[in-house]
């Protein structure tokens, strides 16, 4: 217990804390100077924010395969909310029980280490065995449509996220093997943040109008801007990139990040809905708020695997 919270990682526990601490400060402050305004949401989300970082946090001190078992656990309920929505056959339910069991096999690769099967089970093997399993079924009516819905879920919910659990499999730089997933997470989070809050400052032409008209040139390049320096000031700390490659890693994280949000939000849209859950009060479901995540993940994992391994 307490293998992998190494002092940077307890730092940064605690400078996260702090801005909580602030955070719900002032927000009640904000409330009580100006009562005629709603700050319902705005609670519900820092609420949230306290139990997510809290859950994490827990993970990380009880052990390395805790932390593996909450991102399956993610992965479970982030499949789980994209199933429920996505229109699906009756003839298929077999199918599902194949894409739920893939999940636990798949961080089971991620817990023994074992690279190479990581790699090719979701892209070959589940690949496979979902036409397999419905050509068995012997439904052909909407084939192709639910075959391409059920690899793309198990893609990006399955295998894009298990990309940050493996992280944990590579100890390198001064916080050890949680550094690494907490840089991943703490940046891509903060970039949504920081999007957010440029496109409500200096936001004005859309990128995406059709796809999420929140979303403007002002945000993207303001959160590109202040994730890349905030990776670059992290980078010491948490990892064992160069100062260099800390801002390789930024403008990855922060335009990726961007990426997946839209393509989630793509998604809802085609299927009419706001968000995939009301798990976390004030964010939508599990997906909402690891949209980002399953582009950042894969592709700040491969930086980090070729630079080093």
């Amino acid at each position: 217990m307490f293998e992998q919270l190494t002092a940077p990682v307890a730092t940064v526990f605690a400078a996260l804390l702090g801005l909580l601490i602030v955070s719900s400060i002032a927000i009640r402050a904000l409330a009580a100077r100006n009562a005629h305004k709603d700050y319902t949401e705005v609670h519900l989300r820092i609420r949230t924010w306290w139990m997510m970082i809290a859950i994490v946090a827990i993970a990380i001190c009880i052990s390395r395969n805790a932390t593996v078992g909450l991102m399956a656990l993610i992965s479970f309920l982030a499949l789980k909310e994209y199933l429920s929505l996505v229109p699906t056959r009756r003839a298929d339910r077999r199918v599902l029980l194949w894409l739920y069991l893939a999940i636990p096999i798949q961080y089971y690769w991620v817990a023994t280490d074992w690279f190479d099967m990581f790699v090719i089970w979701v892209p070959v093997y589940v690949f496979l065995g979902i036409p397999l399993i419905m050509v068995l079924i012997g439904e052909t009516k909407g084939y192709l449509v639910a075959a391409g819905r059920l690899f793309w879920g198990a893609m990006t919910t399955v295998f894009a996220l298990g990309h940050a659990a493996y992280l944990l499999m590579l100890p390198v730089g001064p916080a050890g093997s949680a550094g690494l997933l907490l840089y991943l997470i703490l940046l891509t989070q903060l970039n949504d943040v920081a999007q957010f809050i440029w496109g409500k400052s200096i936001g004005k032409r859309k990128v995406l109008p059709k796809v999420s008209p929140g979303k403007t040139v002002g945000g993207l390049v303001g959160g590109i801007v202040t994730t890349t320096l905030i990776a670059v000031l992290l980078a010491p700390v948490l990892t064992p990139l160069s100062s260099g490659n800390a801002a390789i890693a930024g403008v990855i994280i922060s335009f990726f990040g961007f990426i997946g949000d839209v393509t989630i939000s793509a998604i809802k849209r085609d299927l009419g809905v706001k968000d995939f859950g009301t798990t976390l009060p004030g964010h939508g479901g599990i997906l909402d708020r690891v949209d980002s995540l399953t582009y950042t993940a894969p592709l700040f994992f491969h930086f980090v695997y070729f630079l080093y391994f």
